[in-house]
């Protein structure tokens, strides 16, 4: 490192980054132990991470010095993954007592984009069971805590990735969202979380939770680190059969654009939803914003959130009761002997899963089965594509709709524990995106009388991310929220 130790290392962009490793300001051996460093001071009381690479990063920080920086867009850059992405030979447990030691034999194809952006894997970071919660409370290893209030949830599923960047203990890291799970724990822990398409980014790698909803995508504390990150991990993968064809949209040459020009529909009803006062001044303020940058914001009518959670966890539960079938005792994970083979399915089920997941098997169970099939599952599906259509008609008129992330700011630890229902709320505005398949972003706007982080949506039509993403960084630039609220947790490394 020349010139002695530079301060704020963990706060930098990922540009500032590239742009210090050109100077010669620092090295990636130094930006990776003072990464480490803040995990050390700061996760003892996130629990952020389910497993620290402190070893790994550090080899692969200075395999990346040896050969001199190259300028590939994430050459350095420490980044956290959510565990429940293959990483080949190390920790990948979906935060499940069933897949506790195993190691997969393969990288997703995520991660191995990642590594060849040049980024720096520096741990796995904590969630709910195979991702299904809201608040990262459902994890077998423990709960993590808001970075903002460690008496708070950050989220779920992907809350250890949310704080794992909203306390500078990773440049960015990567999430999956299934109805929410990446934009909510972003909302809540005062970040930006972006889903992509469906299709967008190969979802080669990532244990399945819903195979019709989930998408991995990237967390960061800026819009443009966001976008610099989804170029590096989107595109075609033939062993994605539901990968789009081609490659990562540009991002980034439209990016500073602005609102200007853009028709932007806002919900009619949301007087009639409900929310936090402060959920919903955010979102007027954020109207006023737009029109004021430019844009042409109307009301529209939007599918009703109500009916689109309940479609979600119709077909979420369905779909996961058919996926985690998997996890029997035989081929890999939890083995617990019975006294026949069914008594080691019961057993190994039964002592793998915890309740949650458990739950959620018998309801999807329940909707597949003979006689209710009809009822719930085909009829949720028949919702589905009322939905996909009621959408691509209202962005022939809008080019971005805008509406809160979450209807409240981070709710305390074991508040909503016992109370599925209040829980499955949460998602209340973030479900229809991933049923209709399409770009989401939400990004920090405000915070709450009690000092949390409120966030705003924005949805685009499918494939049009770089309109999503030019009216991010505009609503970034109208909230500027990181230049007007602290960091949590303390000062940087």
């Amino acid at each position: 490192m020349k010139g002695g130790k530079p301060d704020g290392l963990t706060g930098l962009t990922i540009e500032q980054l590239g742009e210090g490793y050109q100077r010669g300001d620092f090295s990636p051996t130094d930006v990776v132990c003072a990464y480490l460093a803040r995990i050390e001071q700061t996760d003892g009381v996130i629990g952020a991470f389910l497993s620290v690479l402190g070893e790994h990063a550090l080899g692969e920080a200075s395999a990346l010095e040896r050969g001199g920086y190259d300028g590939r867009p994430l050459w350095g850059v420490p980044v956290a993954v959510k565990d429940n992405i293959c990483t080949r030979g190390l920790p990948t447990t979906a935060a499940s007592r069933i897949l506790e030691g195993y190691r997969p034999p393969y990288d997703a194809t995520v991660v191995e984009r990642l590594r060849d952006a040049g980024a720096i894997i520096v741990g796995k970071t904590n969630l709910d069971e195979f991702a299904m919660g809201s608040s990262t409370e459902n994890s077998a290893f423990g709960p993590t805590g808001n970075p903002w209030n460690p008496a708070c949830a950050p989220g779920g599923s992907s809350g250890g990735s949310a704080a794992a960047v909203a306390g500078e203990m990773a440049a960015i890291a990567l999430g999956s969202d299934t109805g929410g799970s990446i934009r909510q724990p972003a909302s809540f822990c005062g970040v930006v979380g972006l889903k992509g398409t469906y299709g967008r980014v190969s979802r080669y790698g990532l244990i399945a939770f819903a195979s019709s909803l989930d998408q991995i995508g990237p967390f960061a504390r800026s819009v443009r680190d966001c976008a610099i990150a989804m170029q590096a991990i989107g595109g075609h993968d033939p062993r994605d059969a539901t990968t789009i064809p081609g490659g990562a949209p540009d991002l980034l040459s439209s990016i500073e654009e602005g609102f200007a020009g853009l028709r932007v529909g806002c919900p009619a009803a949301l007087g009639d939803w409900e929310m936090d006062a402060c959920v919903r001044d955010a979102a007027r303020r954020a109207f006023d914003g737009m029109e004021a940058d430019g844009a042409t914001v109307e009301e529209v009518v939007l599918p009703d959130p109500e009916v689109s959670i309940a479609c979600y966890y119709v077909l979420a539960n369905a779909e996961a009761s058919s996926n985690l079938a998997r996890y029997d005792g035989v081929k890999y994970g939890l083995r617990v002997e019975g006294r026949d083979l069914a008594g080691m399915y019961e057993n190994t089920r039964g002592e793998g899963f915890g309740d949650e997941v458990k739950r959620r098997v018998l309801l999807g169970t329940y909707v597949l089965s003979a006689g209710y099939y009809d009822a719930y599952y085909a009829k949720a599906q028949r919702v589905k594509a009322m939905m996909c259509e009621r959408y691509e008609r209202l962005f022939e008129d809008l080019d971005l709709i805008a509406l809160p992330t979450s209807p409240t700011p981070a709710f305390r630890l074991g508040e909503r524990v016992d109370d599925p229902i209040a829980m499955y709320l949460s998602d209340i505005f973030t479900t229809a995106a991933n049923i209709a398949g399409l770009p989401a972003i939400s990004v920090p706007a405000a915070l709450s009388p009690d000092g949390l982080p409120l966030g705003m949506q924005l949805v685009a039509a499918a494939g049009r991310e770089d309109l999503l993403m030019r009216g991010a960084r505009a609503m970034e630039r109208i909230f500027r929220f990181r230049e007007t609220h602290p960091r949590p947790g303390g000062d940087a490394s």
